[in-house]
């Protein structure tokens, strides 16, 4: 099992005068320790205060009772601080709401770190739900048809530009006469491709043809919601002939306040056991030294799980699935 770790508080006790330094501190120590991936989280503001439904089911969602003024750092700029501090650790964002930005510069960001980080960058990428952020700060907030639209828009470009092929693109936002992919990333065959979020009707169909991994919620029901998702995403993959095992299956997952060492371990087994292969630990403050001490002394034993495989026969039940509506018939 791998296990990475969520940067998604930025109220460092320094405040932002000691933001780069308390990150070159946490990004250094997860080189040296050797996780897989620092995620940072790509919101414009703090999340929606009104939303407190959010927070059950997301811990990248910040604490809706801590105030929306708090400082939010842009993703990419700190990913490059992260990328020039770091030597081994991959790097990403967890994850861009395609309203943010055209698809173009997005995937040109992504590249770009790719490039200066020597082949360490992942394009994560969501639906994105923030209306109170495009209130704020302007982005496009379009309704949730719209919304995925433009997320198969980018990952369609984003394979076609890492290819090489600058022949002309035609979406259903996106019209490029020559998406110039200058320059190709170095990761081969192209940075690997994250999408956050486990709709039955559109999400996970798209995990299944475009995404490297996916990173599904921690539903507090003992894991049910979990297994589900990775039955309908097994049947996604069986119906274009690619196997589950290609895509790594994350979860991002609270670290509880003084949760020792074995309750971590003992936490990862019961993802390794629902199919999970990838924890993503966030916490709900700034990473401390004691934080990361009890990360440090739980890996050796969380790098020796391994997620159980679907079922063939459980997942051959679900052949008959078809996933809800979602604005008219969707083909599964």
């Amino acid at each position: 099992m791998r296990i990475s770790i969520s940067v998604a508080h930025d109220a460092w006790p320094e405040g932002p005068r000691g933001s780069a330094r308390q990150l070159e501190r946490v990004v250094a120590t997860a080189d040296e320790i050797g996780l897989d991936t620092v995620w940072v989280t790509d919101h414009l503001t703090r999340t929606d205060p009104t939303r407190t439904d959010l927070t059950r089911t997301d811990p990248t969602r910040t604490d809706p009772t801590r105030s929306p003024d708090e400082a939010v750092l842009e993703a990419y700029t700190t990913l490059g601080l992260l990328a020039s501090r770091s030597e081994r650790v991959r790097l990403g964002a967890m994850a861009s709401p395609v309203g943010n930005g055209a698809a173009g510069p997005l995937i040109t960001a992504v590249t770009t770190l790719d490039v200066l980080s020597g082949g360490r960058a992942w394009l994560g990428i969501g639906a994105g739900y923030a209306d109170h952020q495009a209130a704020a700060l302007g982005p496009p907030a379009p309704g949730a048809p719209e919304r995925f639209e433009r997320m198969e828009d980018v990952l369609r470009l984003a394979h076609r530009m890492w290819s090489g092929d600058d022949s002309p693109f035609r979406g259903a936002h996106c019209d490029l006469a020559r998406p110039y992919p200058s320059p190709l990333p170095l990761s081969g065959p192209h940075p690997p491709v994250l999408i956050g979020g486990n709709g039955e009707a559109r999400m996970l169909p798209l995990v299944a043809r475009y995404a490297d991994a996916c990173n599904l919620l921690d539903v507090p029901n003992g894991g049910a919601t979990i297994r589900r998702k990775l039955d309908i995403l097994a049947v996604h993959c069986r119906k274009i002939g690619r196997p589950l095992g290609d895509i790594d299956t994350s979860v991002s997952v609270r670290l509880r306040p003084q949760e020792s060492a074995d309750e971590l371990v003992a936490h990862c087994r019961h993802f390794a056991g629902l199919g999970i292969g990838h924890v993503v630990l966030v916490p709900g403050g700034p990473w401390t030294e004691a934080s990361t001490r009890t990360l440090a002394a739980a890996l050796p034993a969380v790098r020796g799980l391994h997620r159980e495989e679907a079922a063939g026969p459980k997942a051959g039940r679900l052949d008959t699935y078809r996933a809800p509506a979602f604005g008219g018939a969707v083909p599964v």
